[in-house]
């Protein structure tokens, strides 16, 4: 799932408000008044009163929410609200995220009932703690955030062994690991949010090796002049929009976006694997577009599409695609999505349609965050089928598809500070459609050309010490029916090097085996 919700920073989030710091910054001013320093300027007092009027709205919104919950007024005329009464936004910055109150909030195991939304505390999602969910973001509390707008830190390096030894060190059959015996950066990004009176940008600026294994495999770019790869491979998300406050909230938001198709996160800090299943790894991580975002209430999202391709920046055909996302979540503990695509992607085809759905379940059954045993207990299920279908059929009198699952459970120990995630997966493709390639020229040529199926093991350990760092152990088993998989002899040249001359055939292997030990830092 590549999650993308409202912003941190929205004007329906509600933000916690120290009452007792309006009565200091009355206390202060009223001292500088006594000792007479020099005259403000007007760009001072215009600070000051925009800081005022600020403070006074937020009071407003306190008054309303204490009022709307019925609790006593205090013998001042003002009360705060109860502890944990109102809920503070929490949202990723990648792929798809869900704002998130901190332990405690209303609608959380250990928090007090929400009191009714009113016009000023309309918030999606905002009646639980969404943070144990698979490709969402853990952290409770943005740390780098004011009024105007949010800057999230993120990087993520790794150590992979895979017990083939391609001497090239190069592992296949992978969007998230490529390297073998090697330290290796995979993601480092900057990006900054802001919703500020309603008006939305937010810019995400990446590097590491996960852009030569996702961004640079796109190959719409070919296509005519004045379009390449490189012009965007340093951006994770690009975008602007206005947020209209009509229900629940409706963002009208275009540019380039983190995908919406599949549960897991581009981020892999968010998701409980840190590989990501192969449902994820073939499905996009982003497209390229416009996005309407309508919340009709605070259990559902509705977000309907229209883009360039599937993982495309520019087109393969004149048609764009469209696409539709739904989110249902019940409660805090259980959670629903369902992803549809529409489009032409296939070069010199364009009767050629491609269909892809997948839908995703998520429950977490035991909650006990304090508990020095077993603290949380949840599973999450992803499934996909989708097909490719009129035009030029390149297997004629066969079916091209995509079907397949992924099922994790999920252990957290003594206060959510271990976890132990356990993954079975398995997909077919015939016609190969999604598939990605194992070498530079794709698969090997064999007695079957036509059908592919992968299935899978894998076990993740994670040391959480805090919201903002995990460090990983994990060992993965995957197989497949045809050779897929880098072997020894690697996929690269006679002596592992580019460009080495002579005569070689990429050595391939139908079973994998890999250890990955990871660290996954965010602020």
């Amino acid at each position: 799932m590549r999650p993308d919700m409202p912003r941190r920073n929205s004007p329906f989030a509600s933000r916690t408000l120290n009452v007792s710091g309006l009565a200091l910054l009355g206390a202060a001013w009223a001292m500088g008044q006594a000792s007479a320093p020099a005259p403000l300027t007007t760009a001072d007092r215009e600070k000051v009163l925009e800081e005022i009027r600020y403070l006074k709205e937020r009071l407003a919104k306190l008054e309303a929410i204490v009022e709307s919950s019925g609790a006593a007024p205090a013998a001042t005329g003002t009360a705060a609200p109860a502890a944990g009464a109102v809920p503070q936004v929490q949202a990723s910055a990648a792929p798809a995220t869900i704002p998130q109150p901190p332990a405690g909030a209303p609608g959380s195991s250990a928090g007090t009932a929400a009191p009714e939304a009113t016009a000023q505390t309309k918030t999606p999602f905002g009646f639980g703690d969404f943070t144990w969910m698979n490709g969402q973001s853990r952290q409770k509390s943005q740390v780098l955030t004011n009024s105007f707008g949010t800057l999230s830190l993120y990087l993520d390096t790794y150590y992979g062994y895979s017990f083939n030894h391609p001497s090239d060190n190069t592992i296949t059959g992978s969007a998230t690991v490529s390297r073998n015996t090697e330290f290796t950066l995979n993601l480092v990004s900057v990006d900054f949010s802001t919703q500020y009176k309603n008006i939305i940008g937010e810019v995400s600026f990446q590097d590491g090796n996960q852009l030569s294994l996702v961004q640079n495999a796109d190959l719409s770019v070919n296509r005519g002049r004045f379009l390449s790869a490189s012009d965007y491979r340093y951006l994770g998300q690009a975008l602007a929009g206005y947020h209209f406050d009509k229900w629940y909230g409706i963002n009208v938001e275009a540019g380039l976006f983190y995908s919406y198709i599949g549960m897991e996160s581009y981020l892999t800090g968010e998701n409980w694997n840190y590989n990501r299943s192969l449902l994820s790894d073939m499905t996009p991580f982003y497209f390229e577009g416009l996005r309407v975002q309508i919340f009709p209430d605070e259990h559902w999202k509705i977000e309907p599409w229209i883009m360039n391709g599937y993982q495309s920046y520019g087109k393969w055909n004149n048609n764009s695609a469209v696409g539709l996302s739904n989110y249902y979540r019940p409660n805090e503990w259980l959670a629903f999505a369902a992803n549809f695509y529409y489009g032409t992607d296939e070069r010199n085809n364009p009767n050629r349609r491609r269909f892809h759905h997948d839908n995703s379940v998520e429950a977490r059954y035991w909650n006990r965050p304090e508990a020095a045993g077993v603290s949380k207990m949840a599973f999450s299920l992803n499934s996909h089928y989708g097909f490719e279908s009129g035009g030029i059929n390149p297997y004629p009198g066969r079916s091209a598809y995509f079907l397949g699952s992924a099922l994790a459970h999920r252990v957290w120990l003594h206060k959510d500070h271990y976890a132990f995630t356990v993954r079975g997966e398995a997909l077919t493709n015939p016609g190969r459609y999604l598939a990605i390639p194992p070498t530079a020229d794709g698969f090997l040529p064999g007695p079957d050309n036509y059908s592919f199926k992968v299935w899978g093991l894998t076990g993740t350990f994670d040391y959480l010490p805090t919201d903002f760092m995990d460090f990983r152990a994990e060992f993965l088993s995957r197989h497949s029916n045809v050779p897929y998989f880098a072997g020894p002899g690697g996929t690269t040249s006679p002596d592992g090097y580019l460009g080495t001359p002579g005569l070689f055939t990429p050595d391939l292997a139908k079973h994998e085996n890999r250890l990955t030990f990871s660290i996954d830092w965010r602020m």
